[in-house]
Order: structure tokens, then sequence, then C-alpha cells
């Protein structure tokens, strides 16, 4: 049984990601970051159409944008004045208290209607000490609107980590590893800690990046969401995820979204695809997991990136991705999430009326998965699970999961088993997945006669 549902779950998975990778669909939450390579001003053209351009109905289009190489808190409001005045943009982005440290700095960017913003921490501080971390690394916290408990928020760590191959480099990058490993440790329950950024780290066997994913025999707090580990500077097999540098050569994988657990568990808050499966095939469009790197259609490998034929964005979003990136720049990354259910139940006040002592009754709950299904779409929000708790007088059947769908509800049917005479009452805690609501409580009454 276990496996059957395994494989029932793997082909939801994908039938979901199908629909997800179809030109109408961005539903869903998008997470995003981007090293937008020392900006202060400019390229405004640039950014706006890698942002909000439109190829073969895809669109990047995030509901939240991590970036680093920020100069000022003046290149934070003009790269905020970009993300609204773009053509196609929702007009509601709003950015995160500026933390002006050493070097340069990270920036958060969200759309306040769909992103509530909670704040900004400095996790672990830069210096000018040169066997100490370079800069600063900035925690973002939030949850998407609607939503209000902890299981439903998210803590970014941004980060863009020391450069270089040296000893020294990997030491002070393992060093700035360890520290976000050891704040998300601190978080409170039911956060989900992600780390994306710019690691700058060019195989999977760096001590920095075995600091975060672990190895076979220990693994770590978090998960490469598409499963890719290897040597990924200057290697043909990964060209796909090459994600710097577009106006030069494409040839390193300096760019990540690493994931816990928490966020491929099949409840709540949850990344759509499978980090125990790999992103197989080779191919830019792998439809197992919605990961991306934005541009690269995976024909660029040791070369600028390609604009003409680029299968992925088309020829204007290409090259005002090599413009916004700069010299030196990187291609942005992006992750799609469901949103955690919602559990609506037509009651929670059971009355089985009068019933004849040795004669079972019947009544009927309703429950709904009642999600925003306007803001989140239908494939953007997690199925809800139940459990019904044990009750020595009534029994629950109707099944474990409800499934997203509009106005459609799950009919539970309760049976109540009377064994004394006189009035009853009581009880039952139902368990689910709703952060918002994770226990509720069914109450019944009857009125046992013989």
């Amino acid at each position: 049984m276990q496996f059957l549902m395994m494989r029932l779950r793997r082909a939801s998975v994908c039938l979901s990601l199908l629909t997800l990778v179809s030109p109408a669909a961005f539903a869903q939450l998008r997470v995003a970051t981007w090293n937008v390579t020392l900006y202060s001003s400019g390229r405004e053209a640039a950014f706006a159409r890698s942002v909000y351009g439109v190829f073969q109905g895809r669109t990047f289009a995030p509901d939240v944008l991590v970036c680093q190489e920020l100069m000022s808190q003046t290149g934070v409001n003009n790269f905020l004045a970009i993300l609204n005045t773009a053509e196609g943009s929702p007009k509601d982005w709003a950015a995160a208290p500026f933390t002006d440290g050493p070097d340069t700095d990270s920036a958060f960017f969200y759309r306040t209607s769909r992103v509530n913003f909670i704040r900004a921490v400095v996790a672990a501080r830069g210096s000018t000490n040169t066997g100490e971390q370079p800069r600063n690394t900035m925690r973002y916290e939030f949850r998407p609107t609607g939503y209000v408990a902890a299981a439903a928020t998210i803590a970014a760590y941004s980060v863009h980590l020391k450069s270089g191959t040296t000893s020294t480099d990997q030491q002070r990058r393992k060093l700035e590893a360890d520290r976000i490993v050891a704040d998300a440790k601190t978080l409170e329950a039911g956060v989900h800690p992600i780390v994306l950024g710019d690691f700058n780290i060019q195989t999977a066997t760096q001590a920095a990046y075995v600091s975060f994913v672990g190895n076979a025999a220990a693994p770590g707090l978090f998960y490469d969401p598409i499963k890719q580990p290897g040597s990924w500077n200057n290697n043909s097999a990964f060209s796909y995820i090459h994600t710097q540098d577009p106006a030069n050569q494409v040839d390193d994988r300096h760019d990540q979204i690493l994931i816990p657990a928490t966020l491929f568990d099949g409840k709540g808050l949850d990344f759509i695809g499978d980090p125990r499966t790999a992103f197989t095939g080779k191919t830019w469009d792998n439809p197992l997991h919605a990961y991306r790197c934005w541009g690269n259609d995976g024909e660029s490998y040791n070369k600028k990136l390609r604009t003409v034929g680029n299968t992925m964005v088309g020829e204007e979003i290409a090259q005002a991705l090599i413009t916004a990136a700069g010299t030196a720049g990187h291609l942005p990354v992006f992750m799609d999430l469901k949103v955690p259910p919602k559990a609506l139940f037509s009651t929670t006040n059971v009355d089985f009326g009068k019933v004849r002592l040795g004669e079972p009754a019947v009544a009927f709950v309703d429950v709904w998965n009642a999600a925003d299904r306007a803001k989140w779409g239908a494939t953007g929000v997690n199925a809800l699970t139940l459990v019904w708790g044990n009750d020595s007088r009534v029994s629950a059947d109707g099944g474990r999961t409800i499934p997203y769908r509009r106005g459609v509800p799950t009919r539970y049917t309760l049976t109540f088993t009377p064994s004394a005479q006189g009035p009853v009452t009581g009880s039952i805690k139902v368990q689910t997945d709703d952060p918002d609501n994770p226990e509720i409580t069914v109450n019944y009454t009857a009125n046992v006669w013989r």
C-alpha cells in the first residue's frame, strides 16, 4: 500500500508540474534569487524585460525576489521602481528594510498582494577581516498572504559567499555556511529555512556545500531541489543549470536555492517537485521539478547566453538578461511552491438527535479544501490531509486526503453507536495540515432511549 501511495503521489506531482509549466499557469508562489551585479542604477529596460517579458506564455514574474550585490539604499529604491513600473508589472512590489554592511549587500523584494513580509534579520555579520565572512548574511522571513502560522513561514537566507578557490576562500565559505545552519536551528518550530543566492561554490564536495547538504551517511539540513550534485564548473553535463556568466561564458552553477525536508513532505507549504528524484534528461524544461535557471535553455555552454533560437525565453528576453547581467553577471533562479491547504468544515457541532439503544445513527460533515483558488490556482494549493481521532462511540469514514477541488467537498459519515441510555456529549479531535488550524474539534450530542 505504501508503495502504491508513493506511486500515486509521484503521478500527481508529475501531472501538476505538466500543468504548471504550461503557458497559462503562473498562479503558484514563486520564490527567486538574482545577483544583480553591483547595482546602483541603470539597466532599467533590461531588468524590466527580464522580469516581465513573455515568451510562448512563459514569464519570470516572481512573487519574492532576493537579490545580491546591491550597492546602497539608492540601489534598492531604483530596483524597486523598475519592478513597479515595468510593462506587465502588477505594481504591488515593496522592499524590506535595507541593511548596509561591508562590501555589497542583499535586498528583499516582494509582492504585497501575495506575500506578507515579517522581518529582516542580520543572521551573521560580515567583516573586513580577511579571516571572516566578507558580507552580511541576511535572513528574510515571510509567508503567503492569508496565512499566519509558523508552518506557513519561510526564513530565506540570502547568501553571497566568499568567492575564489584557495583554501582560505573555502574556509571562509564554510564559516558562512556553518553560521547559517546554526541560525536555522534556532528558528521557531515549523518555520521553513531556505538558502538562496550566489554560493560561489564550484563543486558539491566543497566543505561549505557539505555543511548545507551533508552526505549519504549524515544528511544535512538542506537539499538541492533538483538533486544535481557534482563538479559544476566547466562541466557541460550541467549546462542546463549553469547561471554564470550570460554576458561572456556560461559555465558555472554559482546561483542556487536549497530547501529543507519540510518543503517536500507532501504537506502544507511544499516545493513542487521531489528532491529525491534527479533533474534528469539534461533539459531545461524537465517536468518533474518547478525549478529553473531563467534564460538558460542548455545551449550556451562555454559561450555567451544564446539569444537567437533560445527555446526557453526567446531572443528579446535572452538579450535583456545579458544586458542586465552587466560584466561577469548572473542569471536568476526560481522555484515554485504550493501554498498550504485551508480546512473548512460544514459544522463542528453534530447532533445525532434521538437514538434508540443498540441502533447506530449517522450524521454528515462536509469538509472543503478552501484555500484561495483565485490567487494560487488549482495546482498552486496542496491537498488537505485529515486524521480523525479515536472515539469509542463515533467513527468517521470518508478518506484521509482531500484534493483541491473548487466548491466540491469531501463528505464524512459519522456513525454513532450508543452504549447506554440517556443524553450523550462528546468530541473528536481532527488533525489537519492546515497550518492555521492544525487541530479542529468536532463536538457531538445524542439522546439515547430504549
